[in-house]
């Protein structure tokens, strides 16, 4: 376990996303994938109020509603660290002082909790002033419902733009950051974000840590993306530098005896401030290879391997 930035939170090194819950993972699914991560020594379940409102005839929720269900049936939700976040939900868009209240109960709802661990301002609001969106999350924080604050999608202006007025309002800082970032996305977070993240000791969480899937190795070429999902968001990882970090990875991993996507979170996961990268299993089948990463530690060499790979 890693404490996640200057909280009191003790997290698994691999969060696991729960934004397939409810949309391409049943319920029944979604249950056993839970069980599984859970049997594996995860702890840290990471969702938003959004997840699924992109799917036809869902409204939003149904991700918390059934996080909610299964830590009801098992009993467990004091041995669990869930993380949701405000500003997507249909019904609860942008971060008004009103609108970040009125989300927060009704996630405290879906989720059947009297709080929750690490709420998220999920994507800035440019509408809002930074002093009305902290305040609320301060607000919420006196009264009991949330323990820790954490941005998402933040850019490092705004980001400090937060950290300045929580200290100057005596608001308790955020302690996370949930930033786009893994082998082939690493320009814009280690430029801008990962300055400020060190500065003020804020943990890291990355999203879209194998990029869609491209770094499994199961994409490799247009053909492999028909009917796929993901297909647009990992299509865009077929270039030159990503079929050599693919190639990167398919060395470290043969070497290892594990499989590329294993390699990815772990090199990840040994990034400066990285506390737990964030990655999703549809199926069960899908955790063990996610889970493999939490003690698999990388070699100053294959980290060097995989750094000069993506760098290309």
């Amino acid at each position: 376990m890693t404490v996640l930035g200057s909280s009191d939170l003790d997290v698994f090194p691999l969060g696991l996303g729960g934004n397939t819950f409810g949309w391409t993972s049943d319920k029944d699914t979604s249950f056993a994938v839970l069980d599984a991560y859970v049997a594996g020594g995860g702890n840290l379940i990471d969702t938003a109020d959004s997840y699924s409102a992109w799917v036809p005839g869902h409204a939003g929720g149904e991700s918390e509603t059934i996080i909610g269900e299964w830590t009801a049936a098992r009993g467990n939700r004091d041995s669990v660290i869930i993380a949701t976040k405000v500003s997507r939900h249909p019904r609860f868009r942008g971060l008004s002082r009103a609108n970040v209240l009125a989300a927060a109960d009704a996630s405290l709802a879906r989720l059947r909790t009297g709080h929750i661990d690490l709420y998220y301002a999920h994507y800035d609001d440019p509408d809002v002033p930074v002093a009305e969106a902290a305040g609320a999350f301060s607000e919420l924080q006196r009264a009991g419902k949330i323990r820790h604050v954490g941005l998402s999608n933040y850019t490092a202006p705004r980001l400090r733009e937060w950290l300045a007025v929580a200290a100057a309002e005596g608001f308790a800082p955020p302690v996370a950051l949930q930033p786009h970032y893994n082998l082939v996305e690493r320009a814009s977070y280690e430029a801008s974000l990962a300055p400020v993240a060190a500065e003020f000791g804020l943990g890291v969480l990355p999203y879209y840590a194998l990029a869609s899937g491209f770094l499994t190795g199961k994409y490799r070429g247009a053909a492999d993306h028909t009917g796929a999902a993901r297909q647009p968001g990992a299509a865009r990882y077929l270039t030159p530098t990503g079929l050599a970090v693919l190639a990167a990875l398919d060395m470290v991993a043969a070497d290892r005896g594990v499989v590329p996507a294993t390699v990815a979170l772990a090199w990840l996961r040994a990034r400066p401030q990285v506390v737990a990268p964030l990655a999703s299993a549809r199926t069960v089948d899908q955790l063990p290879a996610l889970l493999a990463s939490a003690t698999l530690e990388l070699s100053s060499d294959e980290m060097e391997t995989l750094d000069k790979a993506s760098a290309a």
